[in-house]
């Protein structure tokens, strides 16, 4: 005779229960810290992929970026001790020794200025890994205006200083530049410095959006010579490790021929730092802030509160010899308190407009 099969129940005892319970609590444990675990070597991969990108951008050895880089802060303290130091009676060179730096061809070629001609041009980005202070992408119409072929020169600020009995940079060893730096560009000067020097030249700092308009041309490129990085054509992130002389890079000038308006020195403009129009970037950037100590036990410690300041920043543009390859770019908006100085900060002049 043939029956049905016969069904049996499994009875689970409160132990196996609980037996079961543990391992899928662990199971569901063990994969979220896999799904952790992969997350943070996708972050990782992802930042190593940007640091190697940078790198193969610099083409210099990294192995020796200890021996170029220099302390935070270690510029602007030196440029404050030297702004409070009495130079009463320094010696610097004579009228007729700086005049000799040059000849008559260099001083005329270095004073030289190209003229920008009036119209529309896009200022700003909209690419997704731009700093929000550089967004959004828009028009500006500007009127014709002249600006400085080369950045300003340490010959041509020797000539100032004697003619104007101003204070000399502060790197300047008994108020005179190295020997061989004449065609370098000056830095360790401050915006007002170079607001003096652009007036006793007859001319002016230019404004950001002059500045971008010469740098990159009528159609929106990235860098002077179009939207691909080319390390051949810049001084930027320690591949050359200090300044390079300001007629160096002619295959790296902009659409109308000014030189170094990507790296070398970053370049003071006459702009506040302030939001373009429709900016969705942080207000609290745009608010200068200094560091204070509260008391000698921080000072001593290094710790200091950053606080507002009433004040506002000045814009600088072009990067600089120890920019990383993104800040180079046309668009790109660097800002600084305008007592500040270092040894990466520099300056042309404008005129008309």
């Amino acid at each position: 005779m043939s029956g049905a099969p016969i069904k049996t129940t499994q009875v689970i005892t409160p132990e196996q229960r609980e037996r079961k319970k543990r391992y899928l609590s662990a199971t569901a444990v063990t994969c979220l810290a896999l799904a952790i675990v992969f997350g943070v070597a996708h972050v990782v991969q992802l930042g190593a992929n940007r640091m190697a990108d940078m790198r193969s951008r610099a083409s210099y050895d990294l192995k020796e970026e200890d021996l170029h880089i220099r302390a935070a802060g270690e510029d602007i303290a030196r440029h404050q001790e030297h702004q409070s130091a009495s130079i009463t009676g320094v010696q610097t060179y004579g009228i007729e020794e700086v005049n000799g730096l040059l000849d008559a061809a260099q001083w005329i070629d270095l004073n030289s200025q190209i003229q920008i001609p009036a119209g529309q041009f896009v200022m700003g980005t909209d690419q997704d890994r731009a700093d929000t202070q550089n967004k959004p992408q828009h028009t500006v119409n500007l009127p014709t205006y002249s600006i400085d072929k080369y950045l300003v020169s340490n010959a041509q600020y020797a000539q100032f200083i004697v003619k104007s009995k101003h204070r000399p940079p502060l790197d300047w060893k008994n108020s005179r530049f190295p020997v061989g730096k004449e065609l370098y560009p000056v830095n360790m000067v401050s915006w007002f410095d170079a607001k003096a020097y652009c007036e006793w030249a007859g001319k002016r700092l230019p404004t950001e959006e002059e500045w971008e308009k010469a740098a990159r041309g009528t159609d929106a490129r990235r860098w002077p010579w179009g939207d691909k990085m080319d390390v051949t054509r810049l001084n930027t992130y320690y591949n050359v490790g200090s300044t390079n002389p300001v007629k160096q890079y002619a295959n790296g000038v902009s659409p109308y021929g000014v030189y170094d308006m990507a790296g070398n020195v970053s370049q003071w403009t006459a702009s506040d730092f302030k939001p373009y129009q429709g900016s969705t970037a942080a207000a609290d950037i745009f608010k200068p802030k200094v560091a204070v100590s509260g008391s000698a036990a921080d000072r001593s410690m290094k710790v200091a509160d950053f606080v507002s300041v009433d004040a506002n920043y000045k814009v600088r543009r072009g990067g600089s010899w120890k920019s990383d390859p993104f800040s180079t770019s046309t668009f790109h908006r660097d800002f600084s308190l305008p007592h500040y100085a270092s040894d990466f900060f520099g300056f042309r002049c404008a005129s008309g407009g």
